[in-house]
């Protein structure tokens, strides 16, 4: 990585985004942190989303825009804007979610002081519209490849990533819990998440988007354990079990 080149890659996704993509970007923009570029891959919106990332692109030389041709789901969107970032640290971000003005700021701080190679931090649920629901999800100090397979609390809006030390990343070309799935690859190799516990990002939900869609979200789980992980009946019974308590636990 030159001097010339962002330290933290913003990498996000978009798709039919256009009643929220505005305040996801503005979000990155208020940031006090402001050694990053924001790479975002259009996933063939149908919407007024182009045109709002093009008023964009067009404002901040720091955003850069790539379209798809044709709907080919989140994990290429993420995966060919990983091709395409410059930075040494990746952060991700949806494009309905949103960030807290010192995210970024705070959370590299926390990378940096510890040396740690992958961390996330605390957020909280908002509705569509932006108001907060008084629910915030709390950061634990350290998750291992074991414990993820149990507890699939970091939010990916929140997670970010040193890639001099993970090495490259490449999310599974899957429809839903790419995230996941690549969170555990990073963890297979020994390497373990930190947490930030603060509330540093906002989460929207109420979006009929496939993220939301709770049963294809657990019906994926379980193709990750027994197909990607390889787990057998038995501890993929057992890590579902544990991941299903905290999912509902995590939404009281």
């Amino acid at each position: 990585m030159s001097s010339q080149e962002p330290l933290i890659s913003i990498i996000t996704p978009s798709y039919n985004a256009s009643r929220s993509i505005e305040e996801t970007i503005e979000s990155v923009i208020k940031q006090t942190f402001q050694d990053w570029e924001m790479v975002i891959v259009d996933d063939c919106s149908t919407d007024n989303t182009p045109a709002i990332l093009k008023r964009y692109e067009q404002r901040n030389e720091r955003i850069r825009v790539i379209y798809l041709e044709r709907n080919s789901g989140a994990a290429v969107a993420r995966n060919e804007a990983l091709k395409h970032a410059k930075g040494r640290f990746v952060a991700f971000l949806d494009s309905d979610d949103c960030w807290k003005p010192e995210k970024l700021e705070k959370q590299l701080h926390f990378m940096l002081s510890n040396n740690y190679a992958f961390t996330f931090t605390g957020y909280e649920f908002v509705t569509n519209e932006g108001v907060p629901l008084n629910k915030q999800v709390a950061a634990p100090a350290i998750i291992s490849y074991n414990d993820m397979l149990k507890n699939t609390i970091i939010g990916c809006l929140t997670v970010m990533i040193d890639r001099y030390k993970t090495g490259p990343i490449q999310m599974p070309n899957i429809r839903t819990r790419q995230d996941l799935a690549t969170w555990l690859a990073i963890l297979k190799q020994g390497i373990h998440a930190y947490g930030l516990n603060e509330n540093l990002a906002e989460y929207r939900i109420g979006n009929p988007s496939i993220s939301k869609n709770k049963w294809k979200a657990a019906k994926m789980n379980w193709f990750v354990y027994r197909k990607l992980e390889k787990l057998n009946v038995v501890k993929a019974c057992w890590c579902f079990s544990h991941y299903a308590y905290h999912a509902v636990v995590k939404r009281i």
